[in-house]
């Protein structure tokens, strides 16, 4: 296990790559024997010194979901960030690049949640029963530290995604909001266009089966911890199409047929 000073060490690096926009070096690197378990320490000293800041907890994201990212980390688990108010963004509106360092656009579902969720033994059907309603989204995820390292080109581990709030910095919706038992939520699927091109398609089954599984995996995860998916939060549930790469002037489309769409632009 890393020592509190390493913990916070690291998640000040990390805050510090936000603020200046510049990239910092990975922290497996540093720790090579850091576990998933003190990457989460990180990422919640990264997001404790956010609301020490004034930043508002509005819920959570799940990445990791499909099965060809977990090959491709060496895990055989999703992983989970926090999402706060100022990671929100319009549909429809302009997103100032600068905001980030690399960008990159995923499409998913978004549950917003009317009770509480907490547990070891939540089930798929607690998911639905708890969830208010489910809208299109899209993640707007970064890197912090650099996703291949430039000396040793070494692809970054899992422990410094999940350090890094597991990539995640921003959150758009939009589109119709669906109640969840009023469809199958497995065949909710998209277009992504960049700039007019399909860029990417999926099918939401792709995560995990069914999206709501993987809110299923990290209610339970709480639990140990004797920490709840609270109502009025929201969750996003996992991408079902490989991240896009976005660069000022570039607008982002999502068409999820007969459930609406997102539009954004970047400048």
């Amino acid at each position: 296990m890393l020592s509190s000073d390493a913990v916070r060490a690291a998640a000040a690096r990390l805050h510090e790559a936000e603020k200046t926009r510049v990239q910092t070096r990975q922290i497996s690197l540093d720790h090579p024997d850091i576990t998933i378990e003190d990457a989460y320490a990180i990422q919640r000293c990264w997001v404790e010194a956010k609301i020490a800041g004034g930043r508002k907890v509005i819920g959570h994201k799940i990445g990791l979901t499909s099965r060809a990212m977990q090959q491709s980390s060496q895990i055989d688990e999703p992983d989970y960030g926090t999402l706060l108010d100022d990671m929100l963004f319009p549909d429809g509106g302009d997103i100032a690049i600068d905001r980030f360092i690399a960008p990159m656009v995923e499409v998913e579902l978004a549950f917003i949640l009317k009770s509480r969720l907490e547990g070891p033994n939540v089930t798929l059907f607690d998911v639905l029963s708890a969830t208010d309603y489910v809208v299109p989204a899209l993640e707007i995820i970064d890197a912090r530290c650099h996703r291949v390292d430039p000396d040793s080109k070494r692809p970054r581990k899992v422990m410094d995604t999940i350090s890094d709030n597991a990539a995640n910095a921003g959150i758009v919706m939009g589109g119709r909001p669906m109640r969840p038992l009023d469809t199958d939520l497995r065949w909710a699927a998209a277009l992504l266009y960049r700039n007019g091109v399909i860029e990417e398609t999926g099918v939401a089954a792709g995560v995990l089966n069914h999206p709501a599984n993987g809110i299923c995996w990290l209610a339970r995860r709480f639990a140990p911890h004797g920490v709840a998916l609270e109502p009025g939060q929201v969750v996003l549930a996992g991408s079902f199409t490989r991240p896009v790469p976005v660069k000022a002037g570039d607008t982002v489309h999502a068409d999820y047929g007969p459930f609406g769409s997102i539009a954004l632009r970047f400048v």
